[in-house]
């Protein structure tokens, strides 16, 4: 069995079951229109007519299909290259490493090789690193709960009518009386 592929799959799932005669034949076609209509020339003419347009369509799909196998292979190329340029300049540091740790030149922070008393330091600080951007997460999340309760307490008592400002309606009012005031005065002027 060949192995299935990207153009097998889009073939078989796009192409295939999408030509016209595997959607409606021409006796099912001719069985749509009324029965004085159903022996005219005219009714195959234009099944034709609308199976050439879809095996167009069906082409253009086709060639869509092709491009992207295509741009699918450069693109497997480009990255096996940019995956063999990166191992070789691994391994090209690798040797840089090595000359170091040879002539003693080499940080300790970069060594290989640690102890528990060199890694504990390090892992310490981490961890009290971590600890206290968990603590300002943790701060934050209880200020954004907060946040968001007190807009939801809002929210309902705007939908049940009571409101933090019992003359705010009063206000909404005046505000919209004064808005079509001065929409007349800049109608009439």
């Amino acid at each position: 069995m060949p192995p299935i592929t990207e153009t097998t799959i889009l073939t078989n799932y796009l192409l295939i079951p999408a030509q016209l005669p595997a959607i409606i034949s021409l006796q099912e076609f001719t069985s749509l229109f009324p029965k004085p209509m159903q022996h005219s020339p005219h009714i195959r003419t234009l099944y034709r007519d609308l199976q050439s347009q879809r095996n167009t369509l069906l082409d253009t799909i086709s060639e869509e299909i092709s491009s992207q196998a295509r741009q699918g292979k450069a693109l497997r190329r480009h990255v096996l290259k940019a995956g063999r340029e990166a191992q070789a300049q691994a391994q090209e540091q690798d040797d840089e490493i090595d000359i170091e740790r040879m002539l003693g030149t080499l940080p300790p922070s970069q060594n290989k090789n640690h102890t528990l008393q060199s890694i504990l330091p390090p892992l310490q600080d981490a961890i009290s690193e971590l600890e206290s951007q968990l603590q300002l997460l943790r701060s934050e999340e209880a200020s954004l709960l907060a946040s968001v309760q007190k807009t939801v307490g809002d929210l309902s008592d705007l939908r049940y009518g009571r409101l933090a400002n019992p003359k705010l309606p009063e206000q909404v009012l005046e505000g919209l009386q004064g808005l079509q005031e001065t929409c007349k005065d800049k109608n009439r002027s």
